[in-house]
C-alpha cells in the first residue's frame, strides 16, 4: 500500500503463506515484484537468480552495501523496516528484564554474531535501540506509521 501511495501506481497484491513460496514464484516468473526482508532475498541476489531493486531503508544496509536505498532507486519514503525484538510476560520483574537485556546486548556486540548477521543480510540495531525503552520507541513509531495505512486500506485480521 505504501509503494502504491508513493508511486501513484496500482499493483495486484498476492497473499502468500510465507516468503519461501513467494520467492519461488518470483524466481519462476509467476510474479514480477516481491517485497521481503533482505535475509530472504540475499541468497538469491548473490546467486544472480533475482535482482534487488532497493533496500527499503533511508540508507544502504551495512550488510548489503551494493543494493541502493529506496531514495536512490527513486522512491524516497519507501521505508519498510524488518526488525526483531525480545519480549517477556508483562509481570516479569525488572531485574530479570535487565539481566536478559544485558545478555542480548553482549551477544549482539560479539564480532562473530555481527559477522553472521551480516552474511544473512541482517544489521544489528544501534546500541541505544538495544534497550526495552529503545524497543518500545521503535514499536510505537511503527504503529504510528502503519496504523493509518492499514485503516485506509481496510486491512483486517482473519
Amino acid at each position: 500500500m505504501l509503494l502504491q501511495k508513493l508511486t501513484d501506481t496500482q499493483v495486484l497484491f498476492v497473499p502468500y503463506r510465507g516468503a519461501g513460496p513467494a520467492m519461488t514464484d518470483l524466481i519462476s516468473g509467476q510474479v514480477d515484484l516481491l517485497l521481503v526482508q533482505g535475509a530472504v532475498a540475499l541468497p538469491q541476489v548473490r546467486a544472480g537468480t533475482i535482482k534487488a531493486l532497493a533496500e527499503l531503508s533511508p540508507e544502504r544496509s551495512a550488510s548489503m552495501p551494493d543494493i541502493p536505498s529506496a531514495a536512490e532507486s527513486g522512491v524516497p519514503g519507501l521505508y519498510i523496516a524488518g526488525w526483531f525484538g525480545f519480549y517477556a510476560p508483562k509481570a516479569t520483574p525488572p531485574d530479570i528484564i535487565a539481566k536478559l537485556n544485558a545478555a542480548a546486548v553482549q551477544a549482539l556486540a560479539d564480532p562473530a554474531v555481527k559477522a553472521r548477521f551480516g552474511q544473512l543480510g541482517l544489521d544489528v540495531a544501534a546500541r541505544d535501540r538495544q534497550t526495552p525503552e529503545g524497543l518500545a520507541a521503535l514499536q510505537s513509531a511503527e504503529i504510528d506509521k502503519w496504523w493509518p495505512i492499514i485503516k485506509a486500506a481496510g486491512i483486517r485480521g482473519e
